[in-house]
């Protein structure tokens, strides 16, 4: 084979690797994008160290009205869930977080979206058209004071019984992973 075929491979090669990396590159672009508009006047807030000490708010407003208060959530697993109604992987990644909530509610395990719509007024109807039977609270900038949300979207953060981090991703996360989280009840 002639070196000038060797090199048309070659590059014809790279050229359907990067096109099979292309929706990951997007993905990441858009996550990236994301992040920037929201914290364009803020310094990014980091994930928390697995194994870290995470302390919980004495109490949070729910979209619904009720108040979700931390003494309610002792000894119990806590996934919190930074989303945004505009976020297509938050789209998808919210019936899994459901599902979860299903199978393991009733185990210890809550659930606790985090909204960081601009306004509040357009989670509501979201939630419920998407039938979503966690809690849910606005990030008001209240909120975001004590429960930053860090860089990307969306976030997971698994707060363990014991009030330490047992998971903080940023990003989509696959459905087997999110099935997963029960492991640390």
């Amino acid at each position: 084979m002639s070196q000038q075929r060797r090199l048309h491979l070659k590059l014809l090669a790279g050229g359907v690797a990067a096109a099979a990396l292309a929706p990951v590159a997007l993905a990441q672009s858009v996550a990236q994008q994301a992040t920037v508009l929201e914290n364009k006047d803020k310094k990014a807030v980091p994930l928390p160290a697995v194994g870290s000490p995470f302390a919980l708010p004495t109490s949070i407003e729910l979209i619904d009205g009720r108040k979700l208060r931390t003494q309610d959530l002792k000894g119990r697993l806590v996934v919190l869930e930074y989303w945004a109604t505009w976020c297509p992987f938050c789209a998808r990644q919210m019936p899994h977080m459901e599902q979860l909530y299903k199978d393991h509610g009733n185990k210890g395990l809550i659930v606790l979206g985090l909204s960081i719509d601009k306004k509040a007024a357009d989670v509501p109807p979201y939630v419920q058209q998407r039938g979503v039977s966690f809690p849910v609270a606005w990030m008001s900038p209240e909120l975001a004071k004590v429960l930053p949300k860090p860089a990307g979207l969306p976030v997971t953060i698994v707060v363990g019984r014991d009030g330490r981090v047992k998971l903080a991703e940023s990003g989509e996360l696959f459905p087997e992973d999110i099935a997963g989280i029960a492991k640390y009840l």
